[in-house]
């Protein structure tokens, strides 16, 4: 461990002094942060040097509880059936297909070939050409998400001299499969221009369809299920625009839908000559609605909006849509039928996760959706809108000897300071016994409308074995509950954020399922906010925490608009420029609000070419966490020098890294294995 050198360094704001002693490790690549950081990570590995054997033991075990030779299910599209799948001690998917009726495999990309010499690979998005000739992908080599577009032509097996640099993940194509749409990345790494490629051109020559100069707004591209229109979507945290384009119609130029309102969010998709949108116009929990192509500002409701229900996404059929809602911290599928009653599908668990498959061919009548639950293992069903029958295509299988009869899975209300009841998932052995001397683990999140995930997690199994009661706290702050949950976790309501987590976790001591001794905590990125937050807040309750690439730095990355990300975060977190906003970011601001006290055991984790939550975020954090700590914990941060945002790239290299962050766990929980 080094002691880093303190700073003078004060930025002046509204009057107040934001002391920053360590604002020099902003200082990317120099020999003073490089050192510093190489420092950290041996005192990290000299640290944990007798948890050896257990990361290598954690590793193994959730390795082996991957299956490694795998075959995804197929879908079929026009004379092809494609699929991917895995080989034995090869980290990335093998992207195949067959010609219907043919059983001779064609391999249409091998991203393991791909990454070969990369100690960082990530394959962005692969999208097939309508007439199936071409490929389009995007890579990423150094965690930075800025991508590159490669062609490849499936007929010769040749990647085409198309190569379309610092763009984002997204490609659709034309119906006409000479040329897609793409997106392009400014300095920020903000998707401001959409542009279209035509194979066999130059990047330099691409035409620009559209640019978006409020740096509020981030682009997105989506293409109808029937191949017939192109969308373009421009979203800031609270507003959205969309327009349209045919897909069959190079020419064509993108027209407005429904144009922009401040404070209007909607989304569209489309079948045949309708258009369908979802809007928050009438309420924030969304409506859905229609209109004509010829239109598509005029519009009529089908589906009013509900206090009680949120509406989250559309796969439209001839006859019928399937709608994905959310209602009391549960999704829930229903099926509107055209002509007919509307109906709901059911789920065997109490608490489960449900999203909806690629369903790529306009006129079939059948719905694809990936199903999971905290003991569920990732099921795969086919559902037969027309008989109503539920048919399993594919459920993963777990090896090492997984029993989901052996673990419970319940849904819990945690009282929040207000009186608000949160949701909580636990999930635990069946014989646990409640008595406050199990070990415990819970994650959280609580920003941007995300919904904690419900699941499953083969490599949760390692810490479920070993004792712990695991679970997941659906704070406000994510959607989990509704759209007014997240609205209630956001801007000068944040706090409600921290104190939700903190009342869960007191539910769980108060309820026998651990106690404050014996209670580890993660979030990561925004989740990583909350950790620092609650750390300021109520050290005493937590006795472990991991914050992974965690932005806790609030208030000097807010104010650096030229930062990635920046600006698009005022309407999540509030505009520093303005004085009310500055001060009640300033309440919270895990950075700036660390004291003399006795902290828990911390556990940071940083990605060096992290785009979103800089490196020196963690960095700077833990450097003041241990020069204020008034106790005798163990304060940590490591650092990933070949990753970004993500955490490493390969399939059995994250496991690596999760099995450190529990031996850390582990470790200071005093659990013998």
């Amino acid at each position: 461990m080094t002691i880093p050198r303190k700073s003078d360094h004060v930025t002046m704001m509204h009057g107040y002094a934001l002391q920053d002693p360590y604002h020099w490790m902003r200082e990317k690549d120099t020999d003073e942060v490089l050192s510093f950081l190489h420092a950290e990570n041996e005192f990290v590995n000299d640290t944990l040097s007798d948890t050896q054997t257990l990361q290598e033991e954690l590793y193994q075990e959730m390795k082996g509880r991957i299956k490694e030779a795998d075959t995804s299910t197929s879908e079929i599209i026009g004379q092809y059936e494609y699929y991917y799948r895995t080989e034995v001690n090869k980290q990335y998917k093998i992207y195949c297909r067959k010609l219907l009726g043919d059983n001779v495999e064609h391999i249409i990309l091998d991203a393991n070939a791909l990454a070969e010499g990369h100690p960082y690979f990530i394959l962005g998005t692969l999208r097939v050409s309508p007439n199936h000739r071409f490929v389009a992908y995007s890579i990423d080599l150094n965690g930075s998400e800025h991508f590159t577009v490669h062609v490849k032509d499936l007929e010769t097996g040749v990647v085409l001299h198309d190569t379309l640099q610092e763009v984002d993940t997204s490609i659709e194509w034309y119906a006409d499969s000479d040329a897609f749409l793409y997106m392009l990345l400014d300095d920020t790494r903000r998707a401001y221009k959409i542009a279209r490629h035509e194979l066999g051109k130059s990047q330099s020559e691409d035409m620009i369809l559209l640019h978006e100069p409020d740096e509020a707004f981030f682009l997105g591209i989506d293409k109808s299920r029937d191949g017939k229109q192109l969308f373009i979507e421009s979203a800031s945290k609270t507003t959205s625009e969309v327009w349209m384009l045919s897909a069959e119609d190079i020419s064509s130029n993108p027209r407005s839908i429904a144009g922009r309102e401040h404070g209007h969010e909607y989304h569209v998709t489309s079948h045949d000559n309708s258009l369908y949108i979802l809007s928050n116009r009438a309420g924030v929990n969304f409506s859905l609605l229609n209109a004509h192509i010829d239109a598509p500002q005029e519009w009529s409701e089908m589906l009013p909006h509900r206090e009680d229900t949120k509406l989250e996404w559309v796969v439209s059929y001839t006859d019928r849509l399937v709608i994905g809602e959310r209602r009391n911290g549960l999704e829930h599928v229903h099926i509107h039928c055209f002509d007919g009653e509307d109906y709901m599908m059911s789920f065997p668990d109490p608490v489960y996760d449900i999203t909806p498959g690629k369903n790529p061919v306009s006129d079939s009548n059948m719905f694809r959706f990936y199903y999971s639950s905290p003991i569920c293992p990732p099921t795969v069903y086919d559902y037969a809108l027309l008989t109503r029958e539920l048919n399993i295509v594919k459920q993963d299988e777990i090896p090492g000897g997984f029993h989901p009869s052996d673990y419970i899975v319940e849904r819990h209300f945690a009282k929040a300071k207000d009186g608000i009841e949160v949701p909580l998932t636990i999930i635990r052995k069946k014989d646990i016994t409640l008595d406050g001397s199990a070990p415990a683990f819970m994650v959280g999140y609580g920003s941007y409308g995300f919904s904690m995930p419900t699941v499953f997690s083969s490599s949760l199994v390692s810490l479920l074995n070993r004792g712990f009661v695991c679970a997941r706290a659906h704070i406000r702050g994510g959607s989990d509950m509704g759209e007014q949950w997240y609205l209630d976790g956001k801007l000068q309501n944040k706090i409600n954020t921290f104190s939700d987590f903190i009342a869960c976790a007191e539910y769980l001591i108060s309820n026998g399922f651990t106690a404050k001794e014996r209670l580890s905590v993660q979030g990561g990125s925004a989740g990583g906010l909350l950790m620092g937050a609650i750390a300021n807040m109520r050290p005493d309750l937590f006795h472990t925490i991991i914050a992974s690439v965690p932005f806790v730095d609030l208030m000097n990355t807010m104010l650096d608009a030229t930062l990635p990300l920046t600006v698009t975060e005022y309407e999540e977190w509030g505009n520093p420029n303005v004085r009310e906003d500055f001060e009640y970011m300033l309440s919270y601001s895990p950075y700036d609000n660390i004291t003399h006290q006795d902290f828990p055991n911390i556990l940071a984790i940083a990605g060096y070419h992290d785009q979103r939550v800089s490196y020196w975020e963690p960095a700077k954090w833990i450097a003041k966490l241990r020069d204020n700590n008034t106790g005798n914990s163990t304060i940590l941060l490591y650092t990933k020098f070949t990753a970004g945002h993500f955490g490493a790239s390969g399939r059995f290299d994250y496991l690596k890294e999760l099995a450190l962050e529990y031996a850390f766990i582990l470790k200071y929980s005093n659990i013998k294995d």
